[in-house]
């Protein structure tokens, strides 16, 4: 199967909180897809289900594929995801397949407690670290209905147009 289309700004439904998932097996397929897209896109390490359309709470990320990542949760399927605790703060470079023109200079905890489910419906309670971390937030932003762009303290002089090469 095809990986599924990426929905990109301004599509209103980036801008929307998502619903939460009450009914965990049916969203298999959504979690499936989403997977397959996650590992369609060359270092892609997050998708949430409004990238790809739907409203619901999910979310896939695996930043064991990022060199910088260092210690892992490797695949992480996260439904209902909530960030509980924040600890720390940095500022990184983030990109999004969503606005994939741009990339930005965003202040995110260091040090997360993320409570959720599996798609198995098992509680799930991950202590996360480091770009790992930063990983979760983004995602959970999207199911939040916030980008990346919202984040930013100056758009002058944080945001900057990705570089392509030829």
């Amino acid at each position: 199967m095809n990986p599924l289309a990426i929905t990109r700004f301004p599509d209103p439904i980036l801008k929307q909180a998502t619903e939460i998932v009450h009914d965990i097996p049916a969203v298999g397929g959504l979690v499936q897809s989403m997977i397959r897209t996650l590992r369609a896109h060359t270092r892609c390490v997050g998708l949430a289900a409004p990238q790809v359309g739907s409203p619901l709470r999910v979310a896939v990320m695996d930043a064991s594929v990022n060199p910088k990542a260092g210690k892992t949760h490797g695949l992480l399927v996260l439904v209902n995801p909530v960030i509980q605790t924040a600890e720390g703060g940095s500022i990184q470079r983030e990109g999004c397949l969503s606005i994939p023109d741009f990339t930005a200079n965003v202040r995110r905890a260091e040090r997360v407690l993320l409570r959720g489910s599996d798609a198995d419906g098992n509680v799930l309670e991950l202590w996360l670290e480091g770009f790992e971390a930063i990983v979760a937030q983004h995602e959970v932003d999207h199911l939040d209905g916030k980008l990346f762009l919202d984040r930013v303290a100056n758009l002058k002089t944080d945001v900057f147009r990705r570089k392509t090469y030829s």
